[in-house]
C-alpha cells in the first residue's frame, strides 16, 4: 500500500463557506444578537463573491435560525442566536483500571425503545430516512439487479464488488490517501468491519483501549470476545487525552486501539490534523494496531472533511473503517475497511463468518457512485444536519433547566447534554419512555458506573411540532428530577 500526506480538497460552495464563516462569528460571540450584517453589495465587494452567493448564504443563514431579514433594513443577527446552554469543559476520569463490559442487556433495552414509529428517536443511532435518496438508490438497485453477472457470486465473494470498492478508492484518494482495492474489504455495515478489525488483532483475554465515554457497541464487540476495555479520559471537544494514553499504553499493554477521531460518538469531540498525527505516532511506538471507526466522517459542517488517522500511518497499523449507513443509505448495510497490514487476517475472517455482503446492494450503491451526484447529496445533508443543530440546542436552551450544559460539535448528528447534579439519566430514560419519547442515557457508554447524568441525543430528525413537545416534555422530566433530589432527606 502507498501512504502519502494528506492533500486538501474541498466540495463546500462558496455560499456555504461563507454562511460557515458568520455563522461560526455568531456561534463565537464576535457577532452579537442585534448586529447588523454586511448589506449584499458590501459582501460581494469585500468578499469578491458573487450578489447571488451572499444572498444564498444569508438565506441559509436565516433558514439555521441565525439571523433575520428586516424590511428595508437588511439582515440582522436573530435574538436566539446566542441563547445556547455552556457547553461541557472537563474531561472525563474513568477509573484507570481493566474491566470486563457487562452492557449488553443495558443497551439492547435502549436500542429496542427506538425500533416504532410511534416514539420520537431522540435516542435513535440513526438519522431520518427522509434525508437520503432513496428513490434514486431504488433506480440504481433495478438496474443493478438487472445486468447482474451471475460470476460476481465467485469474482466478489470476500473482498466485495470491484467497481464498488473502486469508488471507495477514488474517495480515500480525494482525501490524500494513496489505497489499492486490493487492500479494501467490502462487509455488512462498519460494525461487521469494526468487528473483524478486532477479531484480527486480539485474543480473549487481551485489553482493548477506548475513549470515555464511548460508543457502546465498542463495549459490546469487546463483551462478546472475552476482551477486557480500558477507559482512556476524553475531552468533549478536543478528543482523547493523550497523555493519559500512553500511561494506560506502559501500564496495560493492549492489543489494540478503537476510537473514533471525527465526530465521536456520543461525545460529538473532533481530533486535530496534529492530535491525529501523534496519536499515530504514539500507536506506532508501542506497536499497537488502531482500529478507526470514521462513520461520521463525510458530516462534517467546515470547510472541508477532516482527515482519518490513516493519513498519516506509515507502517500499516491503522485499520480504517468506514460505511455508507450514515451519509447515503441506511437499511442498505453496506460498510468497508482499509485494515493496512492486517488486510489478510480481516478477509479470513470475514471467509469464516459471514463470507460476503449482498451483491445487488453492492452493485446499486458502485452505480449510484459511479453517476455522480453523491457529493450534491452529502452538501445537502450537511446543511440539513448543521441548521437542525441550532434548533435543537436552541429547544434544549428554552427548555431544560439551568445548569444543563450541551456540546457543540462541528459534524454529524450527536448532543451529548451533561445535566444538573443529581439527575439519574435511567430514571430520565424511563420516564420519557413512558411519554413516547427515547433518549440514549450516558451509562450505556461506558463499561463502569459513570455519565450516570448524561444523555446523547440525536438531532438527525426532522424538527416538528412533535419534536419540539419532545423535547418541552423530556426538559420538565429533567426538572422534576432535580425536584425529586432536593426533596430526598
Amino acid at each position: 500500500m502507498r501512504h502519502g500526506p494528506p492533500v486538501l480538497f474541498t466540495t463546500m460552495k462558496r455560499y456555504e463557506a461563507l454562511a460557515h464563516e458568520i455563522s461560526q462569528s455568531i456561534l463565537d460571540g464576535v457577532l452579537l444578537p442585534g448586529d447588523r450584517l454586511p448589506s449584499v453589495r458590501q459582501a460581494s465587494s469585500s468578499r469578491e463573491v458573487s450578489p447571488s452567493t451572499v444572498f444564498q448564504a444569508y438565506y441559509l443563514l436565516e433558514a439555521q435560525g441565525l439571523i433575520v431579514a428586516r424590511e428595508r433594513s437588511g439582515y440582522y443577527v436573530a435574538a436566539s442566536a446566542r441563547q445556547l446552554p455552556p457547553e461541557p469543559e472537563t474531561m472525563s476520569l474513568p477509573d484507570q483500571d481493566s474491566v470486563q463490559p457487562d452492557t449488553s442487556e443495558r443497551v439492547f433495552e435502549v436500542l429496542e425503545t427506538t425500533m416504532t414509529r410511534d416514539v420520537v428517536p431522540l435516542g435513535s443511532a440513526f438519522p431520518s430516512p427522509l434525508l437520503f435518496p432513496m428513490k434514486r438508490l431504488a433506480r440504481m438497485m433495478s438496474v443493478s439487479v438487472q445486468n447482474l453477472d451471475p460470476w460476481s457470486s465467485v469474482d466478489d465473494l470476500t473482498p466485495g464488488n470491484a467497481r464498488l470498492r473502486r469508488q471507495i478508492a477514488l474517495r480515500y484518494l480525494i482525501d490524500g490517501l494513496h489505497i489499492h482495492t486490493d487492500d479494501i474489504v467490502v462487509t455488512n455495515g462498519a460494525l461487521e468491519a469494526l468487528n473483524l478489525c478486532l477479531m484480527a488483532v486480539t485474543r480473549p483475554g487481551d485489553a482493548v483501549l477506548v475513549e470515555s465515554p464511548t460508543f457502546y457497541a465498542a463495549l459490546q464487540s469487546i463483551e462478546r470476545n472475552g476482551l477486557r476495555a480500558i477507559e482512556v479520559p476524553t475531552h468533549p471537544r478536543e478528543g482523547i487525552d493523550l497523555a493519559a494514553m500512553e500511561r494506560a499504553l506502559e501500564r496495560y499493554q493492549p492489543a489494540a486501539c478503537w476510537l473514533m477521531t471525527n465526530f465521536q460518538n456520543p461525545l460529538g469531540s473532533l481530533m486535530s490534523d496534529e492530535k491525529k498525527q501523534a496519536l499515530v505516532k504514539l500507536l506506532a511506538r508501542y506497536q499497537v494496531p488502531l482500529i478507526e471507526d470514521d462513520v461520521y466522517g463525510e458530516l462534517y459542517f467546515g470547510d472541508r472533511r477532516p482527515t482519518p488517522a490513516k493519513a498519516f500511518d506509515t507502517e500499516g497499523l491503522v485499520m480504517h473503517c468506514s460505511s455508507f449507513s450514515k451519509c447515503l443509505a441506511p437499511g442498505y448495510r453496506v460498510g468497508w475497511t482499509a485494515p493496512g497490514r492486517f488486510a489478510r487476517a480481516v478477509a479470513r475472517h470475514k471467509l469464516t463468518t459471514t463470507l460476503t455482503t449482498s451483491a445487488p446492494v453492492q452493485g446499486a450503491l458502485a452505480l449510484y457512485l459511479e453517476k455522480g451526484g453523491y457529493d450534491r447529496h452529502l452538501r445537502q445533508l450537511r446543511q440539513a444536519l448543521a441548521a437542525q443543530q441550532v434548533v435543537f440546542m436552541e429547544a434544549v436552551a428554552r427548555h431544560f433547566p439551568q445548569g444543563t450544559r450541551v456540546t457543540r460539535p462541528k459534524g454529524g448528528y450527536f448532543l451529548w447534554l451533561e445535566l444538573p447534579d443529581g439527575v439519574d439519566a435511567l430514571r430520565v430514560h424511563k420516564h420519557a419512555l413512558s411519554q413516547g419519547i427515547s433518549v440514549a442515557p450516558g451509562p450505556i457508554f461506558s463499561a463502569q458506573p459513570a455519565f450516570g447524568n448524561c444523555l446523547r441525543l440525536n438531532y438527525g430528525h426532522l424538527w416538528d411540532a412533535r419534536v419540539e413537545a419532545a423535547l418541552a416534555t423530556l426538559g420538565r422530566i429533567v426538572a422534576g428530577e432535580m425536584t425529586r433530589q432536593t426533596m430526598q432527606p
